[in-house]
């Protein structure tokens, strides 16, 4: 390749890293929650749900989360929106309407649906969901590649995350980030946050689950991750958040 196509090629990567920084990266899952069951054109539920995703498109990014009811009786849909704790109010909003957006694309006539971003959260349910710990919808991700002691690694990625659960869910905003060193030059980062919500012993209870339930997928990996309905967690061997 000569010099030219060289730095032809880091252009176009440089752009396509750009439009992706513009545009916003793909969600990371959502799903439909079926057991809700699915409203027609017509129906009023629709309507109370695109007030209610109005509502939480203006409501979240001032303090980062919303949780809010419309309507009534069998046409009462209820919803909240959580960003992550470094995010800033800007991106807060950008990413709970495309959230909003893209479930409506994909899930036009589900009364109950949940997506997630890197940045944000956002659910939305007919029924009453509030105060009460999500354990049905989440999902687990973690980094291919292994590291070279996984029972120390483990026991400090376990740790980390233990000791940032109990300082998130006394904490006002339910999120707490920190750091653990592995060596001279290398260290741990991880990460807890939960939905507003939830009380303070609930937000240790709903990290502290998905801290055993991740190891049976991310044993020995250099990085996982557990997005859930009341709370997220994930650790990297390197740092993902803003301090």
């Amino acid at each position: 390749m000569t010099s030219s196509q060289f730095i032809f090629s880091i252009y176009l990567l440089t752009f396509a890293l750009s439009l992706q920084t513009i545009f916003g990266a793909s969600p990371l899952f959502h799903f439909c929650l079926s057991s809700a069951g699915n409203f027609t054109t017509n129906d009023p539920y629709g309507s109370n749900l695109k007030t209610l995703l109005g509502n939480l498109h203006y409501q979240t990014p001032p303090q980062g989360f919303g949780n809010s009811s419309v309507g009534s009786n069998s046409y009462q849909t209820y919803g909240l929106a959580l960003c992550r704790g470094d995010v800033n109010a800007t991106a807060c909003e950008t990413c709970v309407n495309k959230a909003s957006n893209e479930l409506h694309k994909r899930r036009p006539y589900n009364k109950g649906a949940i997506i997630w971003y890197d940045n944000c959260l956002l659910k939305y349910l007919n029924t009453d969901f509030f105060h009460q710990i999500d354990n049905q919808n989440k999902s687990f991700t973690w980094n291919v590649k292994n590291v070279s002691n996984p029972t120390t690694f483990n026991n400090k990625t376990k740790e980390l995350l233990s000791k940032l659960a109990k300082e998130a869910s006394v904490s006002p905003k339910l999120y707490e980030v920190g750091e653990l060193e592995l060596s001279e030059s290398n260290k741990l980062y991880g990460l807890v946050q939960c939905t507003r919500d939830l009380s303070n012993s609930e937000c240790f209870t709903c990290p502290d689950t998905a801290i055993g339930e991740l190891h049976f997928y991310s044993d020995g990996k250099e990085g996982g991750r557990v997005v859930g309905g009341s709370c997220n967690i994930r650790y990297e061997i390197y740092p993902f958040v803003m301090y």
